[in-house]
């Protein structure tokens, strides 16, 4: 399916088959594309680029689709990476977590840090993160080959 160009996101670079490939949604999902561009907020002089989830209803493009800066959709990586390898060694807690410092980590960023936490105010944390937890680890082969291509492409781009 034809990402539209018409709209006020103007891709550039794009995914027009993600719909095969997205997660256990894969051939059955309503993500039918992914794409870089230039940002629908954009101001005349002024140009910000994004990555935007195309999203189709099986009639028509969907307003559920998502436009992110570039940064964002790295953050939301960053936060899945840390995510992933706190659950790696929860275990050792009786709640997945530690309720005494629920923080995970600080992430330093553009001199300040992004705080990775465990939602203690969610009423039902300890029920959510053991669910969160076989999520996550029943996404673990999706998730693991995602990272693994990152992490290759990561290291061609020398980082």
């Amino acid at each position: 399916m034809k990402i539209p160009t018409t709209l006020k996101h103007k891709p550039v670079i794009v995914v027009e088959d993600y719909g095969n490939v997205d997660g256990r949604q894969a051939y059955e999902s309503d993500t039918q594309g992914l794409s870089l561009g230039l940002a629908q907020w954009n101001d005349r002089g002024k140009v910000d680029i994004s990555a935007k989830v195309w999203r189709h209803t099986g009639e028509r493009w969907s307003r559920q689709s998502e436009e992110l800066p570039l940064h964002r959709v790295l953050d939301l990586a960053i936060l899945i990476c840390r995510a992933k390898l706190h659950f790696n060694e929860a275990y050792r807690f009786k709640h997945l977590y530690d309720p005494k410092n629920p923080t995970i980590d600080r992430v330093g960023l553009q001199g300040d840090a992004m705080t990775v936490a465990v939602c203690t105010d969610n009423e039902l944390i300890n029920e959510d993160i053991q669910l969160f937890r076989q999520a996550l680890s029943d996404d673990g082969e999706l998730i693991g080959e995602r990272l693994s291509t990152l992490a290759r492409i990561l290291k061609e781009m020398g980082y």
